[in-house]
């Protein structure tokens, strides 16, 4: 399944059709949203197990999101058994799918170690930042080449993700071949998909600034958001991006 190349103000246009998403069940959403993300925190903070499990489960929980704003796009209601449909359809493929993403992390932590980044990797995995940030600026500045490599590595890893646990359910594709359909998307659309990250940047400094609590409404437009994009990359003959009440998806006639 290969992605479709859309036009830059396809970027806007997602955020959009997430928000008209989010608004036909907006205290749901809100609820739902709460709960997944508090649930994942919780894991992460136990000892040892708890970061490696919450990153394998990821993707699962993910996945609810999207059976959610799949059945809204269908005219459905939301509902809360949404959340956990991740864990009753396609739940190893998904848990396969954090296990790359957890190995893929570890990798590039270890390629950063080995080539001069040691220092900085051992304050990232202590979980905790150092008492005095005189010693994470040192790291920092040290890291050098380690510290840019890392961060390109990071960023192929996310491109791969992005889409992947949409492919797997929606797509019926396999975890290795989603990841990579997901990262080919990514590359093809990097300029709208650069306007939407931009579009949401001002909307997340507003979010953070009254106590976090605009995080409430922003993170579920993010999801929302993130499905109009697959639909319109992704688009199958039965089912097409949702569109904005009264607006139609920008859509490419012609290769760019």
């Amino acid at each position: 399944m290969e992605a479709r190349k859309v036009n830059a103000a396809n970027g806007w246009i997602w955020i959009k059709n997430g928000y008209w998403l989010f608004k036909k069940s907006p205290v749901l959403w809100v609820v739902l949203t709460a709960i997944g993300v508090t649930a994942l925190l919780g894991i992460a903070s136990i000892p040892v197990v708890g970061d490696p499990l919450a990153t394998l489960l990821f993707p699962v929980v993910l996945a609810g999101f999207m059976f959610g704003c799949h059945a809204l796009a269908k005219g459905e209601e939301l509902e809360l058994a949404h959340l956990f449909a991740g864990f009753q359809q396609h739940a190893q493929k998904l848990v396969t799918l954090g296990g790359v993403n957890l190995v893929g992390q570890l990798l590039i932590l270890g390629v950063m170690m080995l080539t001069g980044g040691a220092t900085l990797v051992s304050i990232l995995m202590s979980g905790k930042p150092p008492d005095d940030q005189e010693v994470l600026m040192q790291a920092i500045a040290g890291a050098g080449f380690a510290l840019l490599l890392g961060m390109t590595l990071f960023s192929v890893l996310m491109m791969a993700m992005q889409f992947a646990p949409m492919l797997v359910i929606f797509g019926g594709m396999q975890p290795i071949p989603a990841l990579k359909a997901s990262l080919r998307a990514f590359l093809r659309n990097m300029i709208p998909l650069t306007i939407y990250a931009l579009a949401l940047l001002p909307f997340a400094i507003m979010a953070t600034l009254p106590m976090m609590l605009g995080w409430l409404v922003l993170l579920p437009i993010i999801f929302t958001s993130m499905y109009a994009i697959y639909r319109d990359l992704f688009p199958t003959q039965e089912e097409t991006a949702p569109a904005v009440e009264g607006e139609v998806v920008a859509r490419d006639d012609q290769a760019q």
